[in-house]
């Protein structure tokens, strides 16, 4: 909180606002002793005189007065003179004149961690001189702060935003606990027993066993892979505030409030901005964040990030997911496991068991991950609500998620392989890191938080958008941030991404071309078992007239519909138009089948293969951003190996000029046609041919089929 905030309340008339600020700064956010504690001590005399409140007024003037440092003392001395007596008729009108004092004056106080300037970035955009830290100028944070408190009370609406977080913990864990057991019933079943009771018994007791020791022990080996993969180091509060003093109020402020035991606080020395929790139980969980959270966002913003992990401790959901995963990851295994049972052989009726519970195990893990994915996106909601009724600063938050994106962006642009961090926690973090590309890259040349909307209409208007939502840990930027705009706005604050006017533009597009496009993507996607069925209908049906067999249609529809899928995925790309990174990730229309033909150039920077050193895929940067590049080899995976083991090296930090195909799923790329570097090398990309191949080779089957009857 503010000092700044309080003191220009003061200085403006609103002294119900000034005492507010100025208290719960004092509480909170200040040391005792210190100078700004002081400040803000005298200045909260004069507010209460000012608002009428003559006994507090008194009250903390004399207390004052006994304060250790001699200005101090002399300043309370004066004031003190100079407040009416009890017997005196309080002037509100007329305030008590300053005082002069060797102090500063209340007024023009040293700037806090949160008013100070934002210094530009460590890390800038080799394009964007802007500074990090500050997306809004400074000066109007004060008044938004003071509008904060004046609406503390308000508690914010979630109607539309999010689902039930306590129904789907509930329903995803009887979900799961149910899967587990029935597997491990079958699995008790596949050793034979003659008695139906104790088998029951052992499946419940192996299922307890499991899932009692994955919720215990599962912090204590996050703990050794934190400490062995990333190096994580154990910090006290007063660490944490001498990086970000409001962060440290905002733990103060919440565990003393939800009664909560301060969390096990971790720093990992990595410039990727993430934070993340995970435990057993409220008094043991783990708050964790690196070090490029502190570069990229201030004070405020950092304070709402630590409030949002918070808010998962609150609401208990870290548990939650900590066990949920951990029941997900016991199906695959018992899936494994039957597995190699089956594949033992043996005895007959064992292996057919084994064979039956491997695919019931298969079908509960893919249901789990679903189930996962969506507690997951849900309890992501809640923590940004939490965070935001607990700073009263949803403006911050909003900030915040943009510069993480924005903050991956520029570490990746910075780094030949991506982040291990970024992936092994990607579940596990505030910001999806796949899903970075398009904001990061948005905010990177926006000189107005409103210029970054383009980017969110894709998801909030495309039909893809939901359908690519289901496979994310975390809900879309763009719904998060509409979500965070319509808290600030029943807080009754200026918003500073604006989505009312997003939404507003999305009424201006086609919504015909939006739909219309997504069912043919659709068909699309099936147009192979479209085919291959319609081929079989058509075959069934002329078999009686003409001498020949359904299969032979069956296949000439197959290679008719691998054909017509691959030239709309494949558009020609002889007929590419220029364009550039930022331009393709604001388009609304964009379809992560229907291939957009493109030009791009810029400089490859990296791989593209999250932590593999041979990875084929690269990351192209242009003066507006930066995209993924997926390279395919006429020889398939092992050429992608050798590509990526024998070329990629040599080729980084190359300019190239490039065609290829623009897609857009949660994260945007483009699959390569080819491209050219400025030192006259070709590398060529074959994305379409073996789906060529595929479809050639099955009409030419089926038409021999059908000759040779």
């Amino acid at each position: 909180m503010s000092l700044q905030a309080g003191l220009d309340a003061l200085k403006q008339g609103r002294h119900r606002e000034a005492v507010q600020i100025l208290k719960e700064f004092c509480q909170y956010y200040a040391q005792p002793g210190s100078k700004d504690y002081l400040k803000a001590q005298m200045g909260l005399v004069k507010a209460y005189h000012r608002n009428g409140d003559r006994e507090e007024a008194i009250a903390l003037c004399k207390e004052l007065t006994t304060n250790k440092h001699p200005q101090v003392r002399s300043w309370a001395e004066q004031a003190l003179q100079s407040l009416p007596s009890p017997q005196t008729p309080k002037k509100t009108a007329s305030p008590t004149p300053e005082q002069p004092s060797p102090l500063p004056s209340p007024q023009t106080p040293k700037k806090t961690a949160s008013s100070t300037p934002e210094q530009p970035s460590p890390l800038p955009s080799p394009q964007t001189p802007k500074k990090i830290a500050s997306s809004t100028p400074e000066q109007t944070r004060p008044v938004q702060k003071a509008a904060q408190l004046v609406r503390a009370s308000v508690k914010l609406s979630l109607a539309g935003v999010a689902g039930n977080l306590t129904l789907a913990s509930g329903i995803t864990l009887s979900l799961l606990f149910g899967m587990v057991l029935v597997l491990s019933l079958a699995l008790v079943f596949i050793l034979g027993s003659d008695n139906p009771t104790t088998t029951l018994a052992i499946a419940v007791v192996i299922s307890l066993i499991f899932n009692i020791a994955a919720f215990f022990l599962s912090p204590l080996l996050m703990d050794w892979t934190q400490k062995w993969l990333y190096k994580t180091r154990w910090v006290s509060l007063a660490d944490v505030e001498s990086q970000s003093p409001e962060a440290a109020g905002i733990i103060r402020r919440i565990c003393q409030e939800k009664k909560l035991k301060q969390p096990q606080l971790g720093i990992i020395d990595d410039q990727n901005p993430t934070a993340f929790t995970y435990g057993s139980l409220p008094n043991n969980a783990r708050l964790v964040v690196s070090q490029g959270l502190f570069t990229y966002l201030n004070d405020e913003e950092i304070a709402t990030v630590y409030a949002h992990e918070l808010g998962h401790i609150v609401h208990w959901d870290f548990a939650v997911m900590t066990l949920a995963s951990t029941l997900v990851q016991i199906t695959y295994l018992i899936y494994t496991f039957a597995t190699r049972l089956d594949r033992k052989g043996g005895n007959g009726k064992i292996k057919n068991a084994a064979g039956y519970a491997a695919f019931v195990a298969y079908m509960f893990y893919i249901i789990g991950t679903y189930l996962l994915l969506y507690l997951s996106r849900t309890r992501e909601y809640f923590a940004d609500h939490f965070a935001a009724e607990s700073t009263r600063n949803p403006n911050a938050l909003s900030r915040a998620l943009v510069k993480i994106a924005y903050g991956i962006v520029e570490e990746g642009k910075r780094a030949s392989l991506p982040s291990g961090l970024m992936e092994g926690t990607r579940a596990l973090g505030i910001y999806d890191p796949k899903a970075a590309a398009s904001t990061g890259t948005a905010y990177g040349i926006a000189a107005k938080p409103q210029q970054l909307g383009r980017v969110f209409l894709w998801d909030l208007c495309n039909p893809w958008a939901s359908w690519m939502e289901l496979n994310s840990t975390h809900p879309l930027i763009g719904k998060r941030i509409r979500a965070l705009s319509n808290y600030t706005e029943q807080l009754g604050l200026p918003t500073e991404f604006d989505m009312g006017r997003i939404v507003g533009k999305s009424r201006n597009l086609n919504k015909k071309k939006l739909y219309g496009n997504f069912v043919l993507d659709l068909l699309l996607f099936c147009a192979v078992p479209i085919g291959f069925v319609a081929g079989l209908v058509i075959g069934i049906a002329v078999a009686g007239s003409i001498p020949t067999t359904p299969f032979a249609f069956a296949v000439l529809g197959l290679g008719v519909g691998t054909l017509l899928r691959t030239f709309v995925m494949f558009p020609n790309f002889k007929q590419a138009e220029e364009s550039d990174i930022l331009s393709l990730m604001s388009d609304p229309y964009a379809s992560p089948l229907r291939g957009q033909p493109v030009k791009l150039q810029g400089k490859l920077i990296g791989r593209g293969d999250a932590g593999y050193q041979f990875g084929s895929d690269l990351k192209l940067q242009d003066c507006t951003g930066m995209i993924y590049l997926r390279y395919a080899s006429r020889f398939g995976s092992i050429g992608n190996f050798l590509f990526g083991m024998n070329r990629v090296k040599k080729l980084l930090g190359s300019q190239v000029s490039l065609t290829g195909w623009f897609r857009r799923g949660v994260g945007p790329w483009v699959d390569l046609t080819q491209f050219n570097t400025h030192k006259g090398t070709n590398v060529k990309s074959f994305h379409r041919l073996w789906s060529f191949i595929l479809g050639g080779v099955a009409i030419l089957f089926g038409l021999f089929l059908l000759m040779r009857v």
